[in-house]
């Protein structure tokens, strides 16, 4: 599996490096995994683009230092401080962890062990209003981790976010927003994990789920120049 560390200069080509990576998984067929710290940055996903308030909602993220982002995915507006965790696997769609559902599974398990190994127990859900709602999300004290999937022909992509500090930050910057979006929003529901006990440093939160994701796989490192 290759370990992609670091991040690049600025968001809209640090997110070209995520694709790149899901672009040589679909080449190459061998397994590659990111966790890093993204830009300050509010990525929104479709729904929100095609919404009458986006505009306003754009506004509202930069008129608050954020770099707005779009992504492909159909997911709600996440905002990144720079303390939050982000990671993406890619796999071979043949890969043994076989359909959607049981990507989704395995994953939520791996990132699960990484949070409580940092002193927190998490569990499977999320709070009524959560920021970008889904299906697939952990909560203790609020929302503090979610997982999306992306398949395509030949690579299926597993991603998501882990708040490790800033809750209230991010509950800042998003209320605004979802209010111009008129997706319903409760700011308590945004949860940590320094908020639930656990640690405040996003390199350990990093460093834990490169353990958990890579599954004991032998990994070859290659870093992102911030240049």
């Amino acid at each position: 599996m290759r370990l992609l560390r670091g991040r690049a200069a600025d968001p809209e080509t640090d997110f070209q490096r995520t694709r790149e990576m899901a672009e040589t998984v679909a080449e190459d067929r061998e397994p590659a995994l990111r966790v890093w710290r993204p830009h300050r940055q509010v990525a929104f996903g479709r729904r929100d683009a095609n919404s009458d308030g986006y505009d306003q909602a754009c506004r509202a993220a930069r008129d608050r230092g954020y770099t707005v982002l779009e992504r492909a995915v159909g997911g709600r507006a996440v905002a990144y401080t720079g303390s939050t965790v982000s990671f993406s696997l890619a796999v071979p769609t043949e890969d043994p962890r076989g359909t959607i559902d049981d990507r989704y599974e395995w994953a939520k398990a791996a990132v699960k062990r990484a949070i409580d190994d940092r002193s927190i127990t998490a569990r499977t859900g999320e709070p009524d209003a959560a920021f970008c709602p889904g299906s697939h999300s952990l909560q203790a004290d609020g929302k503090i981790a979610g997982l999306a999937q992306r398949v395509r022909q030949s690579v299926a992509v597993v991603g998501g976010i882990v708040v490790v500090r800033d809750h209230e930050a991010i509950a800042e910057v998003l209320a605004p927003i979802y209010e111009a979006l008129d997706v319903p929003f409760d700011p308590q529901s945004v949860g940590s994990v320094a908020n639930a006990g656990g640690t405040d440093d996003p390199e350990r939160v990093i460093a834990a789920l490169e353990r958990s994701l890579a599954d004991g796989r032998d990994v070859s490192v290659s870093t992102i120049r911030e240049t």
